[in-house]
């Protein structure tokens, strides 16, 4: 029997998706910190194989390890509440932005405040995708391989190609946990998603096609996202220019909650608000289902080393995507000698303090790019 009424745990995820800012790793941390240790509404056991299951399945890491702890005591109702609260307030949020932006983006001081914006995010990016290399890779010179590779081809081709990232997933696989093809039958269970081109006969099934995509291969943190979304966003649909792309993850990351609802605002500068609810549910349903449909079976298969080994794999791929992404779409924003300071000082900041929130350093890139165009 539950120590909280479920509409306990849906008040705390409202409450965490309005005030958690900080991005995945942190969003975790008061998880664990406030449902774990201080309430004790959940075992450190259950919240364990939560944290497993959302690193090993896709979809954004925060949004999915909330739905497996709604799922716990209240299964499938519990996890879509929980999920529900945990991301309604921060696409509330860029809905308003992305409103605002509508109306006042031709103006000046808008223009100043996303040119301090974009430089920031590069900076951000960067420590983002450094901080997770350094926590995944580690010492694997399989996986520092496989990075490095990805990186460049996401360099060169300017777009994140998803056939290479699940072909790392199986060249880690066969190489850390071979199948033994003859002795017994292989117990695997890889994820296979078949991207195939669908017939779109309005915008906003394209919209939902393309985010379904993107929400079903972003593996542990929501920056795994950016390559793709650039690649489809900018290159191939051509929704959005480069500009206004960066604004989107600017918003994203001055917005408390998972940095996977940049989606929401992409979607309403593409089509409006129905264009924003297409894009969040879209990005979200995919890592929804990954929680909920192998949450009875984690216990027994979670740990298996084939599983394992092709998520690193693919985490290594998405991880050189992002580095790539860094590269492309810093050589696009870093224009002049105020972006590039603004950049290395961001990076220089989140290094050296470790606690420094990412709202603190685009408010003052904003303020910055306010000063600089406005009396320049």
């Amino acid at each position: 029997m539950p120590l909280y009424a479920l509409k306990d745990l849906v008040i705390y995820f409202l409450k965490l998706g309005t005030w958690g800012f900080g991005g995945p790793v942190a969003l975790v941390g008061y998880m664990h910190r406030d449902l774990v240790v201080n309430k004790k509404w959940v075992t450190d056991e259950d919240y364990k194989e939560g944290l497993a299951l959302s690193q090993l399945a896709p979809g954004p890491l925060a949004a999915q390890l909330a739905i497996y702890l709604g799922y716990v005591h209240y299964r499938i109702t519990g996890a879509t509440m929980t999920g529900i609260a945990f991301v309604l307030p921060s696409f509330m949020m860029v809905l308003g932005i992305g409103y605002a932006y509508v109306l006042y983006g031709g103006l000046p001081w808008m223009q100043a405040v996303f040119y301090g914006f974009g430089a920031a995010v590069i900076g951000i990016i960067a420590v983002g995708s450094y901080k997770l290399a350094t926590r995944t890779i580690k010492n694997d010179k399989l996986l520092m391989v496989i990075t490095s590779l990805v990186a460049l081809v996401t360099f060169i081709t300017e777009r994140e190609i998803i056939w290479i990232i699940l072909f790392a997933g199986v060249v880690a696989w066969l190489a850390k946990a071979p199948p033994d093809w003859v002795g017994r039958k292989a117990q695997i269970v890889l994820p296979v998603l078949l991207i195939a081109p669908v017939a779109t006969p309005s915008k906003l099934a394209e919209i939902g096609w393309f985010f379904a995509q993107a929400g079903s291969f972003v593996f542990g943190s929501g920056l795994a996202i950016v390559p793709f979304l650039y690649g489809g966003v900018v290159k191939e649909h051509q929704w959005l220019n480069e500009q206004q792309f960066l604004d989107a993850v600017a918003v994203a990351m001055i917005t408390p909650g998972p940095v996977v609802i940049t989606v929401g605002f992409i979607g309403f500068l593409v089509a409006g608000i129905w264009g924003a609810v297409v894009a969040a549910l879209a990005t979200f349903l995919p890592c929804y289902l990954f929680t909920i449909l192998p949450a009875p079976y984690f216990k027994k298969y979670g740990k298996h080393p084939a599983i394992k080994a092709f998520v690193d794999g693919v985490t290594a791929a998405a991880i050189g995507a992002i580095i790539g992404a860094v590269f492309v779409l810093g050589s696009r924003t870093i224009i002049d000698l105020p972006t590039l300071v603004i950049a290395i000082v961001s990076i220089a900041l989140l290094l050296r303090f470790k606690k420094l929130q990412e709202p603190v350093i685009i408010a003052a890139a904003a303020a910055i790019g306010i000063i600089i165009k406005l009396t320049i």
